[in-house]
């Protein structure tokens, strides 16, 4: 996939998904602002490919690191041709998780996972749950941990957001969830 349509169908998302639904209550002031990055990383699951994957999770650390949150407060990185599989998926997010480690990030930045196929452990397979996590393409969220600190202490229950997103998915139905998704993944 080429990385236009890719960007397509992750701004589709963040737009109807993310934000028309309200599963992220933060994420509506970052909509189309030019602090929000959205990169698609284009790489197969080959060696290479995972090499390739790796060093632009690393760039996008990097950048992170070297510019001010108003220049880049979040970075929303797409896989376009690799990680379709959600266990190959898993697997990549452990490693970036480590990369993150090794970097010395922990406690600076966060990562944050969704994949077309996510599910939670222990949710039932078809489960509405599983769509606050459901991207039309794998995507790796990377967040500022001082910002989103910030942003929670200014919400009035915040352990709540997760309940909510779930009775809200629950009330549009896995088909019709499902159905929005392929639509995004069509774009």
């Amino acid at each position: 996939m080429d990385a236009g349509r890719a960007r397509r169908q992750l701004q589709a998302w963040l737009e109807a998904g993310v934000v028309g639904l309200n599963l992220c209550p933060f994420a509506r002031p970052l909509l189309g602002s030019p602090s929000l990055r959205l990169v698609v990383c284009e790489a197969d699951d080959s060696a290479a490919g995972q090499r390739v994957m790796a060093s632009c999770l690393l760039a996008e650390f990097d950048l992170l690191l070297r510019s001010d949150e108003d220049e880049v407060a979040t970075t929303l990185l797409a896989f376009s041709g690799g990680l379709a599989a959600f266990d190959d998926y898993l697997d990549f997010l452990d490693h970036a998780n480590a990369l993150l480690v090794a970097a010395g990030l922990e406690g600076i930045v966060q990562l944050a996972s969704f994949h077309p196929q996510y599910q939670f452990a222990g949710e039932p397979s078809q489960a509405a749950s599983h769509f606050s996590n459901r991207a039309p393409l794998p995507v790796i969220h990377l967040l500022r941990e001082d910002m989103l600190e910030r942003a929670l202490a200014t919400w009035p229950d915040p352990e709540r957001i997760p309940e909510a997103n779930v009775a809200r998915l629950n009330s549009i139905g896995r088909v019709a969830l499902a159905a929005q998704l392929a639509a995004w993944q069509a774009l």
